[in-house]
């Protein structure tokens, strides 16, 4: 299956799309690769597409989310606490879901995880819960896109505010366009960068609450590999290497569909009963608010 995703037929829904059949029914066949193999994957895979990117790009691209990012991120942590102790959610699941949701998916959740001391149980259901709303935003995004007509530019950066996993924002965005996938990665990666911070704060705040303890706060170190290979992209001599950078896109493409169809064979039936009805519905009320929200904006401003 995964030599035939990534074949001339294959595509980043296309690969997810295999995994999931492949989980239930069989099974995934490689457990092992799940987990952080995949994360590492992904991460590897992100830099080298900024090998395909110039750093004016990626600049253009981070100025005109930011304040989408500012507003989108803390708005929804705001919204994703009242609507927490509305449903009376777990306070550790609604903030990783919360989380998840604000910046980055499950890379956002593997960080704020230790800071707040989260249980394994709680990790796992904001994991799930997060990742169901994400096989479907791969889906459902491009057609919406093409459905009311939005530009290149202007999916880029609504994907990028609206739909959680990097990988999954990629996915979508390669589908759509080129100049999407472009201004799409360089803006999730820009919120990304929101990680370290909400981590931290979160981890104030519980270390308030509870007395206080240590913790420790994982730093996604892989962003800034990433704005390391645009600048190699952007100031390296064009004569000589656009073959090389060419040959390393294609290489992290190929990565990203591996990773969404490893994503895809990895979730099982016992993950899904773990997220439960009220986690799932926090989840899926602040997504549809971020979606609506966003899109309204990149109508109105893009």
């Amino acid at each position: 299956m995964i030599l035939f995703c990534l074949g001339p037929l294959g595509s980043p829904p296309l690969a997810l799309a295999l995994g999931l059949v492949l989980a239930f029914t069989i099974g995934s066949p490689f457990p092992s690769l799940s987990g952080k193999p995949t994360k590492y994957l992904l991460q590897t895979s992100v830099v080298l597409l900024g090998f395909g990117m110039d750093l004016t790009a990626v600049y253009k691209a981070g100025k005109d989310g930011v304040l989408f990012t500012i507003a989108t991120i803390f708005g929804t942590l705001i919204l994703g606490y009242f609507v927490g102790k509305l449903l009376n959610v777990k306070a550790r699941t609604s903030t990783l879901i919360s989380s998840g949701t604000a910046i980055c998916g499950g890379s956002a959740i593997a960080a704020v995880a230790p800071a707040i001391d989260a249980e394994a149980d709680e990790i796992s259901v904001s994991l799930a819960t997060v990742f169901v709303l994400n096989s479907i935003a791969l889906f459902v995004f491009p057609i919406i896109g093409h459905a009311i007509g939005l530009s290149q530019s202007q999916f880029g950066v609504w994907s990028a505010i609206a739909i959680h996993d990097t990988s999954s924002v990629v996915g979508a965005a390669g589908t759509y366009g080129s100049e999407a996938l472009t201004i799409a990665t360089t803006v999730k990666l820009a919120r990304a960068l929101w990680i370290a911070p909400v981590a931290l704060l979160f981890a104030y705040l519980y270390r308030q609450k509870e007395g206080g303890r240590s913790t420790k706060i994982a730093i996604p170190w892989f962003i800034f590999l990433f704005l390391a290979a645009t600048a190699v992209r952007s100031y390296a001599p064009s004569q000589i290497f656009p073959s090389v950078f060419d040959s390393i896109v294609n290489l992290a493409k190929a990565g990203m569909i591996v990773t969404l169809f490893l994503i895809g064979a990895s979730l099982s039936r016992g993950t899904l009963r773990k997220v439960g009805a009220k986690p799932l519905i926090q989840g899926v009320f602040l997504w549809i608010v971020i979606t609506a929200v966003s899109l309204f904006a990149v109508l109105r401003i893009l």
